[in-house]
């Protein structure tokens, strides 16, 4: 969820631990998984007693969604600026808001049809929260609007602080570009940076809490554990799959260009993005192809590349969608209509950017919980195959944002069709 700035900030914090030597990360909550499953299915009841470590862990991210959201909504948005806000950048934001809808009704539809978090109950009665009544779309609405914004802050409810972060960002680059002076984006972005440094600080943490919170989890059920997540990456893989091919046939459809060809233009920058699960990572590639592959203009690629790294996220709308409904599921939670709605709104507007630390969707499963009155019981199960989901989403990530270049070249007419047939090699100079 964070702008341009802490998009580099997460690169280099990328950079940093890459540096140093020992397991890393994504390794150690492996590890953990598979360790706090074993354990809790070896000892059984008593693993229950490490429990309050693992919501130790959960609430040190919890601390942080609120200001973290905000801060990266308003960077991401206050960074835009003249062109951004033309012809060329409202067509950008069509279409991700297009694609990241379609995504997140997608996983909506495959979360009711494949169930993923069923036949697992992670947490009792007692500790489920009441859903809430269904409301009209006018209450639905209104809701959307805060007429306390540090109120909202306060009582967690996400949705109204993000429609003002969407406000105040659009306010400072407009101010920004009036009056030639960025202090106060300055200073959100590098408050973003501070965030992410707090969640990365505890997310170094994250082996532990995950340890505790599965083995909680195995000691009452078992190995039956391992069944919701297979069933939920099974998920995120068909949906990207059906994504992936309804992409590709909207291309060919408006850009008048051959959709058998695509799958391999895609290989380079989809292995990238497989073995990286880094969309900023993956930039570079995107870029560079979009333009030597796909005929899109160097002006074209130049402008929705980066804006789409951070803001059109079409396998994180499916993922999030998924993760709600996994955690609805998994405690026995049937959502209503408002819930299933506010489950999409949600999801959409989390795309504004994308979290550049390792695990970071811990803290977009942690906001979800929350802002739907969801117990966070099931987000270790998420957590310990989120690498496996990371490569899915970003797959899916990095393929989409070129399809959006193409679409938005081609009603610029810059779409050069003669290389993206293989009759001659784009200029990436």
């Amino acid at each position: 969820m964070a702008g341009r700035a802490s998009t580099k900030e997460g690169v280099q914090l990328v950079t940093e631990d890459k540096k140093k030597k020992g397991i890393s990360i994504t390794m150690q909550i492996l590890l953990a998984t598979v360790g706090g499953v074993v354990f809790g299915a070896l000892v059984g009841p008593w693993a229950g007693n490490l429990k309050f470590i693992g919501d130790i862990f959960i609430r040190l991210i919890q601390m942080s969604v609120v200001i973290l959201v905000m801060s990266a909504v308003i960077g991401s948005v206050g960074s835009l600026k003249g062109k951004g806000l033309g012809r060329m950048g409202l067509n950008t934001f069509k279409w991700f808001i297009v694609f990241s809808v379609f995504a997140a009704v997608l996983g909506l539809v495959l979360g009711e049809i494949i169930q993923p978090g069923s036949g697992i109950t992670l947490a009792g009665q007692s500790q489920i929260s009441e859903p809430p009544p269904a409301a009209s779309i006018q209450d639905t609405i209104l809701g959307f609007v805060s007429t306390n914004i540090i109120g909202s802050m306060a009582a967690g409810s996400m949705l109204p602080c993000i429609v003002f972060s969407l406000f105040f960002g659009l306010a400072i680059s407009k101010y920004s570009t009036v009056n030639q002076n960025s202090i106060i984006l300055t200073v959100v972005n590098d408050l973003n940076a501070v965030i992410l440094h707090v969640i990365q600080m505890v997310m170094k943490l994250a082996p532990i809490g995950i340890f505790c919170l599965l083995a909680n989890v195995s000691g009452a059920v078992g190995f039956k554990v391992i069944i919701p997540m297979i069933k939920y990456l099974g998920s995120l893989a068909i949906g990207d799959a059906i994504l992936l091919i309804v992409y590709f046939g909207l291309a060919a459809a408006r850009c008048k260009v051959n959709p058998l060809v695509m799958p391999g233009k895609f290989a380079k920058m989809s292995l990238v993005a497989l073995t990286t699960t880094s969309s900023a990572i993956s930039l570079p590639t995107k870029m560079e192809d979009s333009v030597t592959k796909f005929g899109v203009s160097r002006r074209v690629s130049d402008f929705v590349g980066p804006l789409a790294m951070t803001m059109n996220s079409s396998g994180a709308a499916l993922c999030y969608v998924v993760m709600t409904l996994f955690l609805a599921q998994s405690a026995g939670v049937v959502m209503n209509t408002h819930q299933l709605v506010m489950a999409v709104v949600l999801s959409c507007l989390l795309c504004m950017g994308t979290i550049t630390v390792p695990g970071g969707s811990v803290v977009v499963c942690t906001f979800l919980a929350a802002s739907l009155g969801l117990p966070p019981d099931s987000i270790a199960l998420m957590l310990g195959v989120d690498w496996f989901a990371g490569m899915f989403r970003t797959l899916l990530n990095v393929d989409a944002d070129v399809i959006v270049a193409m679409l938005v070249a081609n009603a610029e007419g810059e779409l050069d069709r003669d290389v993206y047939n293989g009759k001659k090699v784009g200029d990436v100079g």
